[in-house]
């Protein structure tokens, strides 16, 4: 069995803390987004190689975090794109990778390296084995307007019955992530493409094979946050942190009031400021200011500031507010 890890997005949400870095960088407490996922499939002997799914303009990052991370198993996969605009989509991308690395034949793992997921990917393997069939898991967002966000999934058992791709009405609150088992009968993404369905997010995939298939859930509790804004990046580390700060060993925090969900990471000073459910990335000074639910990145300089939801870019120097 093959895995995917889709990692091509441009993250645009996020700028500027994401336009010159891969959003599945951004730390989660000691760790990263995408090293989470990658950490679970080097672990399953059932999943022989991984395709590390990134764009043309991340390319060289994603080389040197897996030269660095100590993974035997990703190896790059790369579409041809630098910009938003020259996305194929993540189904067409699916398609192309899979001719451009000669996989098809074999069952196929697919999982975003963007989403925090909280369950043991070896027992979503173990539940799409058991059927043999294309398998989804599900989550249950508990909000009508969420799922509209969302392919929406109906049951009988575990067998899905209905899928619908973002609906404006949704029939219920259990939707699908970004996380698909795929036997090899099912990669039919050409097939797909060739009917001229949409090639963008891959619940339209899913939801085509449901009509002309066999799909199961592996519906999940606990966990499950898709990094796409600050707002959801921040959850993410809140539940990491579980009410907590987390101050690295090579921080200063001097005169300080260190709040909830904190975490000032390596070579950053702290003074005479008051942080609150934020982020402060490494070698950043923070001097004299009042941070709330803020992302604060690398290098950079704030002094007497009064920030609440503020996004501020690597390598800037803010001072009495200016």
């Amino acid at each position: 069995m093959h895995a995917v890890v889709l990692a091509g997005g441009y993250a645009t949400r996020l700028w500027p803390i994401t336009k010159n870095r891969p959003k599945m960088f951004l730390p989660i407490g000691e760790t990263t987004v995408v090293d989470r996922v990658l950490s679970d499939l080097e672990a399953d002997d059932r999943i022989e190689d991984v395709y590390v799914s990134t764009n043309e303009r991340f390319a060289a990052d994603f080389r040197e975090h897996l030269s660095e991370s100590g993974f035997d198993k990703p190896r790059l996969s790369i579409e041809e794109t630098t910009e938003e605009d020259e996305k194929f989509g993540v189904v067409g991308a699916l398609a192309q990778l899979v001719e451009r690395e000669g996989i098809d034949g074999e069952d196929l793992l697919v999982v975003a390296g963007d989403n925090l997921i909280s369950f043991d990917m070896g027992a979503f393997i173990d539940r799409f084995q058991t059927h043999g069939s294309t398998t989804i898991a599900a989550y249950d967002v508990g909000s009508l307007e969420k799922a509209t966000e969302y392919g929406v999934v109906e049951l009988d058992g575990d067998r899905v019955v209905s899928f619908e791709e973002k609906p404006a009405d949704p029939a219920s609150t259990l939707v699908s992530i970004a996380c698909y088992a795929f036997p090899a009968e099912d990669i039919r993404f050409e097939a797909y493409l060739d009917g001229d369905n949409n090639p963008d997010e891959p619940g339209w995939f899913v939801q085509w094979l449901v009509e002309n298939s066999e799909v199961h859930a592996y519906p999940f509790e606990g966990a499950w946050f898709d990094i796409g804004t600050p707002e959801s990046y921040l959850e993410a580390v809140a539940w990491e942190l579980d009410g907590e700060s987390r101050i690295a060993d090579s921080a200063t925090v001097e005169s300080a009031e260190i709040g909830g969900n904190v975490h000032v990471a390596e070579g950053a000073t702290v003074t005479d400021s008051t942080l609150e459910r934020s982020i402060v990335f490494r070698n950043t000074t923070i001097s004299g200011c009042e941070l709330r639910d803020s992302i604060i990145d690398r290098d950079t300089h704030l002094e007497n500031l009064d920030l609440g939801g503020a996004l501020i870019g690597a390598h800037t120097k803010i001072a009495n507010g200016e």
